[in-house]
C-alpha cells in the first residue's frame, strides 16, 4: 500500500509541475523527483564518484562473551548491522533490509539483540528482536506507534522504551517482558504535559528505573520510577529554574545515581548522588567543559566518560570508589561516540570520527587499575573511495565578532574555517549551517566538505551561532522566543568577518543548510541577498506558524517550548513576521530546495510553499523531492544525486568559466 502512495503523489506532483511549465523529471525508479535541475554531466558523476563512496562503521554494542562486537555499515544502500570477530577482522553482515537499521542494544545473557527501524523515514520506528543464531528477527512493538530509546533490564528479560503507543501522540515508558510463548506488554510511565520521557538505566534488581524528563532543550528532570509501586520520585531539575538534567546510571550496589547536570554552572558536570541522604558530589568540576556521556562497567570496578571541549571530544577514565579521573591522551583528536566497555570490564569500545577518517570503532585496552590503559586497537577501516586521506583538510577554529557585547567587548561566536590548499587568489565561500537549533557543527569527517575544498577551491565554514550547544547554558538559550533572529544576525557578522579576509571573497558566498539550519538559510537568504550568489535548503522550516500546525503531534510542544507558541496572538504575529516565506520579495539569490516526501518533524508542506512563493516572485529555484525519505537523505543512489545536484549548483553560482571548465575534466 505504501508503495502505491509514493507513486500516486508523484504522478500527481508530476502533473503539476507540467500544468506549471516546469522541467520535471525522475530518477531512482521513480522515487526521486527533481524539478528545474539540469541534467548532471556524466563527467561530473565520474569526477565525484569517489567521493561518494565512503563508508564508516560505527560500535553498537559488544557480544555476550565480549570477545566480539556488533557495527553498523553500508554495503548496499544503507546500513545494517554486521558482526566483527577481532580487530581488522572481516565484518559479517548480519541484516539486509531495504531500510536503515537505528538504534541497536544487545540482549543481556542472550545471543540476542533488539533494534529499531522505520519505513521511508517515516520515523515511526518499531522494535525488533535479533536471533544471531538463526538470523531471524520478531517484531516486539505494535507495528504502528513511533517507539525509540530502548533499554533491557540487567537480565534481558524485559525491554523498556519510549512509545506513541496510548494514543498516538504522547511518549509515554512502555515495559515488554520477554516470555517464552507470549510476551507481556504494559504502560509503566504516563507522558501527561506533552514531555519526553525516556527509560535510562534499571536497578540491579530490575525493580526501579531511572527515567529522563525531556521539556526543552534547556530543561529536562531526572526521575526515579518504582516498577512495583509505579512511585515516581524528582531526582535533579525542577520547574523554577531551567537546568539540563540528564541520568547517567546507577552506582554497582544501587545506593546512589550518577547523572550530568548545568545546575550548578554554565556546563553540564558529573554528579554522583546518595538516594538515601540526597547528598551530591560534583565529580568533574575542574572540567570546564560539558560532559556529554558516562558508562560503568558492569562489576562496577571502573567508569569512562567524555566531555565535548570546545567541539573536541576528550575521554576519561573514571574509579567509583575515590571519584577520580584520568584524561586518557592516546586518542587522535576528532569526536567519540558509544562507549561501552565489555563484560569483563578490561576493554572500552568507542566510535571515533576525525576530520581526515569517518566513523570507525575502536578498543581501547586496560590495565588492572581503573585509571590505567594501555593500546589503542583500530578494529575497523572503513574504505574511502581510494582517497589519499592525508590530503584531506583538517579546520581552523576561529572566533568572530558579532554584533552585540559582552563586558564592553563585541561577543565572539565559534567556526571552523576549512580553506584550500595553496590558494593563490581569493576564493569563494560555502558557509554550512547546523540544525537543532541546539546542535553544534562539530569537527567530523565530511566528504562533502572535503569535495568542495577540492573540486570546487571553495573555503567552508561552519559557524555555531548563539543557541548552539556546546558553549554554556546562556549561550544556548540566546536565540529562545522573541530573540530568534538575533542567531541570523551572526550570519550577517559572519559576512562581515568573510570581508575581513584577503584569501577569502566576499562577492561568491552560498549558504547550506539543513532542518533549522535550513530555515537559517532561508532566514539568510531574506536579509542578506545582495551579499549572497547561492543558497541550498535542506528539510527546512519556512513558516513557523505552519510548521508548528504542521508538524507530527508527538513533538509539537516540545517545538513550541523552542520556538514560540503559535497559539498566542503575540506569538504568532512576531512567528509570521520572521518567516521567510511572507518575505519572498526580499530573497534574490539562486535557490536550491531539498525535501523528503515522509519528513515527520518538517513536513513537505514546508518546502512545497516556499517553492511555490519563490516562483511566483520569479525567482529560480532548484527542488528535489525524494519520495522515500524523510528528514533528510539516508539512502546511497538519493544523497548520490543530492551531492552531484549540489555541486552543480555551486559550481553554476560560484565558479568562473575557467572553473567550472575544469570541474567536469576527469582526471
Amino acid at each position: 500500500m505504501l508503495k502505491w502512495r509514493y507513486l500516486a503523489t508523484a504522478v500527481m506532483l508530476s502533473a503539476a509541475a507540467v500544468a506549471n511549465g516546469m522541467e520535471t523529471r525522475t530518477e531512482n525508479n521513480g522515487q526521486l523527483q527533481l524539478q528545474d535541475i539540469p541534467p548532471i554531466p556524466a563527467s561530473l558523476v565520474e569526477e565525484l564518484d569517489r567521493y561518494q563512496n565512503v563508508r564508516s562503521a560505527s560500535f553498537r554494542g559488544w557480544d555476550m562473551e565480549g570477545s566480539g562486537m556488533y557495527i553498523s555499515t553500508r554495503f548496499g544502500e544503507v546500513n545494517q548491522l554486521h558482526r566483527v570477530e577481532r580487530a581488522g577482522g572481516a565484518r559479517r553482515q548480519l541484516t539486509f533490509f531495504n531500510e536503515p537499521i537505528g538504534e541497536v542494544l544487545t540482549r543481556p545473557q542472550h545471543r540476542q539483540l533488539a533494534y529499531t527501524m522505520d519505513a521511508g523515514g517515516n520515523e515511526y520506528a518499531q522494535i525488533f528482536l535479533f536471533d544471531s543464531a538463526n538470523g531471524k528477527s520478531k517484531m516486539l512493538s505494535d507495528g504502528e506507534s513511533r517507539n525509540s530509546v530502548i533499554l533491557w533490564n540487567k537480565r534481558g528479560s524485559a525491554l523498556a522504551y519510549q512509545s506513541t503507543r496510548r494514543d498516538g501522540r504522547a511518549n509515554d515508558i512502555w515495559l515488554t517482558t520477554i516470555g517464552d510463548k507470549k510476551n507481556e506488554d504494559r504502560l509503566i510511565l504516563k507522558s501527561e504535559d506533552g514531555s519526553w520521557w525516556g527509560p535510562s538505566d534499571f536497578s540491579q534488581s530490575g525493580s526501579q528505573l531511572l527515567v529522563l524528563q525531556y521539556v526543552s532543550s534547556t530543561r529536562s528532570k531526572v526521575h526515579l520510577l518504582d516498577l512495583d509501586s509505579g512511585d515516581i520520585t524528582l531526582l535533579s531539575g525542577d520547574d523554577e529554574k531551567d537546568s539540563r538534567n540528564f541520568p547517567a546510571g546507577f552506582s554497582y550496589d544501587d545506593r546512589s545515581i550518577y547523572l550530568i547536570s548545568d545546575k550548578n554552572g554554565e556546563f553540564t558536570q558529573l554528579i554522583r548522588k546518595d538516594l538515601a541522604s540526597g547528598d551530591e558530589k560534583i565529580i568533574s568540576a575542574d572540567i570546564p567543559w560539558d560532559i556529554s556521556s558516562f558508562v560503568l562497567s558492569e562489576d562496577g570496578r571502573r567508569g569512562a566518560f567524555v566531555s565535548n571541549e570546545n567541539g573536541m571530544s576528550a575521554l576519561y577514565l573514571y574509579d567509583p570508589r575515590n571519584d577520580r579521573y584520568r584524561k586518557v591522551d592516546t586518542l587522535p583528536i576528532g569526536v567519540i561516540g558509544d562507549i561501552e566497555f565489555n563484560p569483563n570490564g578490561d576493554k572500552l569500545a568507542l566510535s571515533l570520527n576525525t576530520p581526515k577518517t569517518p566513523t570507525d570503532t575502536f578498543v581501547l585496552d586496560l590495565g588492572r587499575r581503573p585509571l590505567s590503559s594501555g593500546d589503542l586497537n583500530r578494529w575497523t577501516f572503513s574504505e574511502v573511495g581510494g582517497l589519499d586521506t592525508e590530503q584531506f583538510i583538517e579546520p581552523e577554529l576561529v572566533h568572530y565578532p558579532t554584533f552585540d557585547k559582552v563586558n564592553g567587548e563585541p561577543r565572539k561566536i565559534p567556526a571552523f574555517v576549512y580553506k584550500p590548499r595553496d590558494i593563490k587568489a581569493p576564493v569563494p565561500v560555502i558557509i554550512s549551517i547546523h540544525g537543532g537549533p541546539e546542535g553544534q557543527y562539530r569537527p567530523l569527517f565530511s566528504s562533502n566538505y572535503q569535495l568542495w575544498l577540492k573540486k570546487l577551491g571553495a573555503a567552508v565554514i561552519a559557524p555555531n551561532v548563539r543557541g548552539s550547544a556546546g558553549y554554556g547554558k546562556s549561550f544556548l538559550a540566546m536565540d529562545n522566543g522573541y530573540k530568534r533572529e538575533d542567531s541570523v544576525k551572526d550570519i550577517g557578522a559572519l559576512l562581515d568577518w568573510i570581508a575581513t579576509q584577503t584569501d577569502l571573497d566576499a562577492k561568491r558566498v552560498a549558504v547550506f543548510g539543513g532542518s533549522y539550519g535550513g530555515y537559517m538559510v532561508l532566514a539568510s537568504s531574506v536579509h542578506y541577498s545582495d551579499r549572497l550568489k547561492a543558497a541550498v535548503d535542506i528539510v527546512g522550516i519556512s513558516n513557523f506558524v505552519t510548521f508548528l500546525t504542521n508538524t507530527k503531534s508527538y513533538r509539537r510542544d516540545l517545538r513550541r517550548v523552542e520556538y514560540g507558541d503559535e497559539r498566542d496572538p503575540q506569538m504568532r504575529a512576531f512567528l509570521e513576521d520572521i518567516s521567510p516565506n511572507n518575505h519572498v520579495e526580499k530573497i534574490q539569490v539562486p535557490m536550491f530546495v531539498v525535501q523528503g516526501q515522509n519528513d515527520p518533524r518538517v513536513p513537505v508542506t514546508e518546502a512545497e510553499q516556499i517553492v511555490a512563493a519563490l516562483r511566483e516572485n520569479g525567482n529560480q529555484v532548484w527542488y528535489m523531492n525524494a519520495l522515500n525519505e524523510g528528514h533528510g537523505y539516508r539512502k546511497k543512489e538519493n544523497n548520490d544525486v543530492f551531492t552531484q545536484a549540489t555541486t552543480l549548483f555551486f559550481s553554476e553560482h560560484l565558479l568562473d568559466e575557467t572553473q567550472k571548465e575544469k570541474l567536469t575534466l576527469v582526471e
